[in-house]
């Protein structure tokens, strides 16, 4: 039996886990995070594992169960560093011919000036986001460049008091009518698509984001063509084996947002027939 070290997230490990079993890879939970550690004492047998699924999100603490484990990964350590790198990603992408929002980084310190070139550079209401965090965290919308400047405070006291080695944060176009799809690709082709929208209830409160993890369903989707030839061009041009591309597309445009190399893996029924076949192929191929 193959055996596959997971170090990502619970319920995508309890999905993953049969589909993969009928296919001859034994899949087990493994961390070195949320608890103590024996560097020279691993929680788990070391030698049992002929490869990895993704990187894991924590990367220091990730560094360990790597030395520990030294098996290959689908994603790896620099596959999750370049996705989780939201500029990165826009710039990348931007040069190579794949349409993105339009979007301005800024590095604090920056001061009022550049603030304000910022704003204006985006007309009408822009989003402000973190360069490096998932699941919507940190996300705001500014609609008049008074609470655009409230926002950039609150992100100059964040870097100012808090160690962190990121002090840059995005200022992107607000598409309010798109539709969002979370596109997943493995080695260079669309293995399945989830369309992630927002309840009617919860638009009527005022909510807009459309991340799962913030009230959002995620439903199967047959997204047009462009969608889906636009998550290729995106995955090839990062050159990352298996990723989740998240494509907004409105009536007018298509356009790639955000990227994610330690995708949630959703149920089954949602994805392309045969996925966990190319899935468990492309473990066994580490």
């Amino acid at each position: 039996m193959f055996r596959l070290a997971f170090a990502n997230a619970a319920e995508t490990f309890e999905r993953v886990r049969a589909p993969l079993a009928e296919r001859g890879i034994d899949a087990e939970a493994v961390s070195a995070s949320h608890g103590s550690y024996s560097l020279s004492d691993p929680p788990f047998s070391v030698e049992a594992f002929d490869a990895g699924y993704v990187f894991p999100g924590r990367l220091m603490e990730g560094g360990v169960l790597d030395a520990w484990l030294d098996v290959p990964w689908l994603n790896d350590r620099e596959d999750v560093l370049t996705s989780r790198n939201k500029a990165g990603v826009l710039a990348t992408l931007e040069r190579a011919g794949v349409p993105v929002p339009e979007t301005v980084m800024l590095s604090n310190p920056a001061d009022t000036a550049d603030l304000e070139d910022a704003y204006a550079a985006i007309p009408g209401t822009v989003v402000v986001k973190p360069n490096s965090t998932t699941r919507g965290i940190g996300v705001a919308k500014a609609a008049d460049l008074d609470s655009f400047l409230g926002i950039a405070d609150y992100l100059d006291l964040v870097h100012d008091y808090r160690a962190t080695g990121d002090r840059s944060y995005l200022v992107q176009e607000y598409l309010p009518d798109a539709r969002d799809y979370r596109v997943m690709v493995l080695d260079g082709e669309v293995v399945g698509t989830v369309e992630r929208r927002l309840p009617d209830a919860a638009r009527e409160t005022g909510r807009w984001k459309h991340n799962v993890h913030r009230g959002a369903d995620a439903v199967a989707a047959d997204p047009s063509p462009a969608v889906l030839d636009l998550a290729e061009r995106a995955a090839a041009a990062l050159d990352i084996r298996f990723l989740g591309v998240d494509v907004l597309e409105t009536d007018e445009r298509v356009v790639v947002n955000e990227t994610n190399a330690r995708p949630t893996i959703d149920d089954e029924e949602k994805y392309d027939e045969g996925f966990y076949d190319r899935f468990a192929a492309a473990v066994k191929s580490l």
